[in-house]
């Protein structure tokens, strides 16, 4: 009789235990793995960075552009989203093709063009031709030519705006680029958007090149080279691959939450010289293409005041991104012009 009291006594304790256990969280919030599980050539960063720069950039209708620092999980330290050269007087800016913020609105490009004395121009060969470049990026880029910064955008959050790159140069030449997603909540790739919190942004980069005779020389699409060195936010690291050096986040949840402040974010080291025309790039992925629809244009002066260049009816040029336009927040582009 004893044993049987007591096991009935161990089994109503075992019940209240069961009854009193926490209630799991939102989907939103709950953090589905643990960085352990992460075998990736990546570093590993949960949560949000903490601001180091306020409000870099204002404008008026613009979204709050701030810069943070984190520390992943092997003790390094990442600047989020990027580290760029926007606060680098160095640096040249790119002039406006359209520029909101800075109230040049200009409805075509021959507008823009006209506004240019000439001391935008960059020279990297004396003996060079004059190439003219014509920008849309979402949001952020930095363009160089043979290792030469011949332009960064205006603008490096929102509103959306266009730009013009010019400079001298002799074929072949090499570009490249550094674009950049930029985020509200630094760390996390988000933003507040369509009624979340914490909304994953997306990206996209399309760049028409001229010569001086106006012939297009070159345009994006799929004979670029694309690599991604920030994806966020990240719920579930057993989400991501890495398969022959593409770096894929296609299977991750990219619908964000009211809370993601304890989303994961993966990070990769930019490396040494990727700016200059002997870096070798032939083991980074293809340049993946999207439409003007899942890059969501077609309401932006910026770009839409200029369809006859970005697309042009025997050369349209494509918007650019990694394989995850919404994912992978900080992207180095590359392509040589023959």
């Amino acid at each position: 009789m004893k044993v049987r009291f007591l096991l009935l006594t161990l089994i109503v304790l075992m019940s209240n235990c069961a009854e009193n256990k926490p209630k799991s969280t939102n989907t939103d919030t709950a953090n589905t793995s643990d960085i352990s599980i992460y075998k990736g050539t990546a570093s590993v960063t949960q949560g949000l960075a903490k601001i180091t720069a306020e409000n870099i950039y204002k404008c008026n209708r613009g979204r709050k552009t701030d810069l943070g620092e984190i520390g992943s999980s092997d003790g390094k330290k990442w600047i989020v989203p990027a580290n760029t050269n926007f606060q680098n007087d160095d640096f040249p800016f790119s002039t406006d093709l359209h520029n909101s913020c800075a109230g040049n609105t200009y409805s075509n490009a021959q507008d823009a063009l006209s506004k240019l004395d000439g001391s935008d121009i960059i020279e990297i060969d004396s003996d060079g031709a004059l190439f003219t470049t014509y920008i849309f990026a979402d949001n952020y880029f930095e363009m160089y030519v043979n290792g030469v910064a011949v332009g960064k955008d205006q603008v490096p959050f929102t509103e959306f705006n266009s730009s013009l790159v010019r400079f001298k140069a002799e074929k072949p030449f090499t570009i490249a680029m550094k674009l950049v997603d930029w985020e509200e909540h630094l760390g996390v790739g988000c933003e507040e958007n369509r009624g979340k919190a914490y909304h994953a942004g997306d990206g996209g980069v399309v760049v028409v090149m001229k010569d001086e005779q106006n012939n297009i020389i070159a345009t994006t699409n799929e004979n670029w080279k694309a690599q991604t060195f920030y994806t966020a936010p990240v719920k579930d690291l057993s989400c991501v691959e890495e398969r022959d050096n593409v770096r894929y986040s296609k299977d991750c949840d990219d619908s964000g939450g009211q809370d993601g402040s304890a989303f994961f974010a993966l990070h990769w080291e930019i490396p040494l010289g990727w700016t200059m025309p002997g870096f070798d790039d032939t083991n980074w992925p293809d340049a993946t293409t999207f439409s003007n629809e899942t890059i969501g244009v077609d309401n932006k002066s910026s770009y839409t005041n200029f369809t006859n260049i970005f697309d042009d009816p025997t050369n349209d040029a494509n918007f650019i991104w990694s394989t995850n336009v919404v994912l992978d927040n900080e992207v180095l582009v590359r392509y040589t012009v023959k």
